[in-house]
Formats: structure tokens, C-alpha cells, sequence
């Protein structure tokens, strides 16, 4: 298997030298083998162990992985999109990078640019590759964030990479690349190619469909059942791992709940996400065990004057306190 040292010293392995258990190391019903790389280099995520995968979600990545398929997941904020496809990469060691799409990213920045550079102590001017063509020469799964908040001529220098054979023509050095085969691409949106409808992702914007035709899969992790929410806050914080801490996560996730509810019915415009009630968890430690006060600073005190007191309803409801009585 040849190994390929890059600039910065990181050794690339060309291709996956051994396989994992999908049940053993992720936990899924269905049992197969996945291609994997036997050794980590500087690029690959560090292994998050309490993380819990989805299934539906993994086997859509793994797909990704393994048969070169163009993967798009979508859901709402804090459910874990980027993080999911960050921890499989991790179990695979599959050098993995991250970018965050949002309306700085230029097409300069993808693609690459001339610069000045020292040579023998002299000053020359160089092409310095951008993030895409340095990727896809390499066995690297690149993660497109944010994908719907991107400027359009960035999401037109995308649409090259997305065609079949994934060439990128680099049309100021006259050359054309040609993609490792190991290279993988993914990206995480809010909304699903159609604009926000929904008032909640504001700077994202529709995407053009003969692009979004491209993606040869695309998966939806939205809100998980609650017992699987439970299940998620308990890892990430595991000293509410006992009966009573049990029982303040489970009216937390509730609380939740009333409010992804709230949003459907139109009577608040803000939401907890998991990663909300995880922070709320958090934070209640930093705040001596106060959960209501964790509570105001986690979510609360981001409302709207004329939303807290459904928010304050909300609350009453699961925890059996006035927040607003309280804070009078």
C-alpha cells in the first residue's frame, strides 16, 4: 500500500488497507464490513466514544464511504449533521475536512490563487492550491457546511466536482484534475434545496435543482424520538446517569419538545435543538444544580418579549414552576 507524505508532514495512505463491523463499531442492526484505514493521520476527527449514531443517517454516510455516492444530509440546527458525518470518518479513519460555506467563502478560496512565495531566497509568484483541488487529490472526505448559505458562483465551482467523474477543470493554469479514488464529498444544509420557509435560517437561499440532482443521496436527520434523545444528553453528560438525573433530563427533552411543537403551530419563532438541552444539562451544573436558572440562561433570556410567556407555559408544564412568577 503506498503512502503519500504531504507538505505539512502528514502521511496520506492511498487507499483503506482493512474493514470494520458496522454492529460492532457503530452499533447498527445491519451487519457489514466497510472499508476502513488502519492507521489516523492529522486529518482525521478525533473519535467522540459517547456519540450515538442514527441509523438511517449512518448507513447513508457509509454508502457515501463506501461506493463513492455524493451524500447530502439535511435537518434542522443542533441535531448533530456535521458531527455525524465527522465521527464515522473518525471510526474509519478517513481523513476528513471540514468547511463552512457561509457568504465569505469565495470562489478564490475553493479554487486557489496565485501568491508571492520564497524560492532560493528569492520572491516568486506560485499557484497556491485552494481547499477543492487539494482534496480531491487526495483520500479525503471533504464536508461542505452550511451548503445552502453559499454564494451562487461558489456553488457553481461545487457543480464541477459533482458531475460523475468529479473533474476539476482549473481554468487559470490550464489543467484539469482528476479526482483520487478515494476521495469522498458531503455537505449539510438547514433547509432542503428550496429557500427557508420557515423564518428560523436566515442567509440561506434556494438551490439551483439541477445542482441539488446531482447529490446521489440525501439524508434527513432531523429530531429523534425521545427516548433516543435521552439516550444522547445522558452520554454527553453522564452525571445525570442516576434516578433523579434521569427524570430532569427526561422533562428537559419534553421541554424540548413543547417547543419544536410550538414552532409547528406558529405561537413561538425559537427552538431547542438536542444540542440545546445538551447545554442546558451543562450549563445546570456550572449554576450549582439550578436547572431553572440554567434554564434562563441557555434558552430564555433568547426569546422574544412576547414569546416568554409561552415559553414560561412550556416550562410550567414539565418542571412545575413559574419562571416568570420567579423572576418577578
Amino acid at each position: 500500500m503506498k503512502n503519500k507524505k504531504d507538505g505539512d508532514g502528514s502521511v496520506f495512505t492511498d487507499a483503506p488497507d482493512t474493514t470494520v463491523s458496522t454492529h460492532d463499531t457503530f452499533g447498527l442492526s445491519a451487519n457489514f464490513k466497510v472499508p476502513a484505514f488502519s492507521h489516523a493521520n492529522a486529518y482525521v476527527p478525533e473519535v467522540d466514544k459517547t456519540y450515538r449514531f442514527n441509523e438511517d443517517t449512518t448507513r447513508a454516510i457509509l454508502a457515501g464511504f463506501m461506493h463513492n455516492r455524493k451524500v447530502l444530509v439535511q435537518g434542522f440546527h443542533g441535531t448533530g449533521k456535521s458531527t455525524h458525518i465527522e465521527q464515522v470518518a473518525a471510526r474509519l479513519n478517513w481523513p476528513c475536512v471540514r468547511i463552512n460555506l457561509d457568504s465569505h467563502v469565495t470562489r478564490i478560496d475553493l479554487i486557489g490563487k496565485d501568491a508571492i512565495v520564497l524560492s532560493d531566497s528569492k520572491q516568486i509568484t506560485a499557484f497556491q492550491e485552494g481547499i477543492l483541488p487539494w482534496s480531491i487529490q487526495r483520500p479525503v472526505a471533504l464536508v461542505l457546511d452550511e451548503y445552502d448559505a453559499a454564494r451562487p458562483d461558489v456553488m457553481f465551482v461545487i457543480q464541477r466536482v459533482l458531475e460523475a467523474q468529479s473533474r476539476l477543470t482549473l481554468l487559470d493554469q490550464n489543467r484539469v484534475i482528476l479526482p483520487h479514488p478515494c476521495f469522498r464529498l458531503f455537505a449539510t444544509t438547514n433547509t432542503v434545496g428550496l429557500g427557508d420557509t420557515s423564518g428560523l435560517y436566515h442567509g440561506t437561499q434556494p438551490i439551483n435543482q439541477g445542482q441539488m440532482d446531482r447529490w446521489n443521496i440525501i439524508a434527513t436527520l432531523n429530531y429523534l424520538p425521545e427516548a433516543e434523545e435521552i439516550a444522547i444528553v445522558l452520554a454527553k453528560a453522564p452525571s445525570y446517569n442516576n434516578t433523579k438525573g434521569k427524570a430532569i433530563i427526561k422533562a428537559m427533552v419534553s421541554m424540548a419538545n413543547l417547543t419544536r411543537e410550538g414552532l409547528k403551530a406558529g405561537d413561538i419563532s425559537v427552538v431547542m435543538s438536542p444540542r440545546t438541552v445538551i447545554t442546558w444539562a451543562e450549563n445546570t451544573k456550572i449554576f450549582d444544580n439550578d436547572v431553572d436558572n440554567a434554564f434562563r440562561m441557555t434558552f430564555l433570556n433568547k426569546c422574544d418579549e412576547t414569546e416568554k410567556p409561552i415559553v414560561a407555559e412550556y416550562y410550567q408544564r414539565c418542571f412545575n414552576i413559574d419562571l416568570l412568577g420567579e423572576a418577578a
